[in-house]
């Protein structure tokens, strides 16, 4: 991951420098987590930079205001062209992309309806997640001690600043533990999801990765996963999952915007089938990156073109 302070930032309808793009510290989102987010990437194809299926995570992120109550004073489609501008004002290839609504400065009560709603979008570049040798080799996981939200407690289709307080304990669990990563259980003990991505297994061919029942965020690779399997030939079951499927699992891999498409060669120690990336992780993965990249067509339209970068 890296920032450059010679970029640009988007802040409430603007582009500004890097240094300029500040927050109040009585800022109400700072100090009861009353933000939206999205992670989105672009990718540099054969046809120049492409942001991955950039409408329905702008869907999602006002999908997830509207759940705490958050109206932005700018319309999907204008958010959705700021995200485009601000990718190619930096003149970036490839890089990550973080659009944020969140409440702004006016009191510090609970109720934070009398909060400006600000946003802003920030971009840099940022590689594979677990590298090169991940993406080949899998990484190796624990079941982790804290567990998913429960229902009615915080809503966890919404991507809110405040649900990622529990993936942050749970990836400081993973990390001092000596994982790359972590699996959580929801309320009931069933599989959720990681720390910020989501799961899959593999069982006799099939497919498998939890309901949304059970306490996971509803990801934007996870439904290109669940496309891109089912294109392969695969079928796929959404399902509750009990944590000994885990151990009895073919393959299994991690997916979202950060992670990609990761395997996982061992849950607890236990290795999970030979250890290696599987041929339906592989096949999926490949396909992946296969669209993104511009060697596969995009048929089900999920590149957005950038137009090429402005001049510095």
């Amino acid at each position: 991951m890296a920032f450059s302070e010679q970029g640009k930032v988007w802040m409430n309808g603007a582009l500004v420098a890097w240094k300029d793009a500040t927050v109040h510290v009585a800022a109400h989102a700072l100090h009861y987590g009353t933000g939206i987010f999205e992670g989105i990437r672009a990718y540099e194809t054969r046809n120049g930079s492409a942001i991955y299926r950039l409408p329905e995570h702008m869907r999602r992120l006002y999908d997830s205001c509207r759940v705490y109550r958050m109206e932005p004073r700018w319309s999907v489609d204008e958010m959705t062209a700021a995200v485009v501008e601000t990718v190619r004002a930096n003149g970036f290839p490839s890089c990550y992309i973080r659009p944020l609504v969140y409440r702004g400065l006016e009191q510090l009560g609970l109720d934070p309806r009398p909060c400006p709603v600000d946003a802003t979008i920030i971009v840099w570049e940022w590689s594979a997640m677990f590298g090169a040798e991940g993406l080949e080799k899998g990484i190796d996981v624990g079941v982790s001690s804290w567990t998913r939200l429960a229902p009615n407690t915080l809503p966890a289709m919404a991507k809110a600043s405040a649900n990622y307080a529990n993936s942050a304990l749970i990836k400081m669990q993973a990390s001092l533990d000596g994982y790359g990563e972590a699996i959580a259980l929801d309320e009931s003990g069933m599989v959720s999801e990681g720390s910020g991505q989501n799961l899959f297994l593999v069982r006799d061919q099939v497919v498998y990765t939890p309901a949304i029942s059970s306490s996971i965020l509803q990801g934007i690779t996870r439904d290109s996963v669940i496309v891109m399997a089912r294109d392969l030939g695969y079928e796929v079951r959404e399902t509750p999952i009990p944590r000994e499927f885990l151990y009895m699992a073919d393959e299994a891999f991690f997916c979202g915007t950060a992670v990609e498409v990761t395997p996982v060669r061992s849950i607890d120690r236990i290795t999970i089938g030979s250890g290696q990336r599987g041929p339906v992780t592989a096949a999926i993965q490949q396909q992946f990156f296969g669209i993104i990249k511009g060697d596969v067509p995009d048929t089900h339209h999920w590149l957005t073109p950038v137009p090429a970068p402005v001049s510095r």
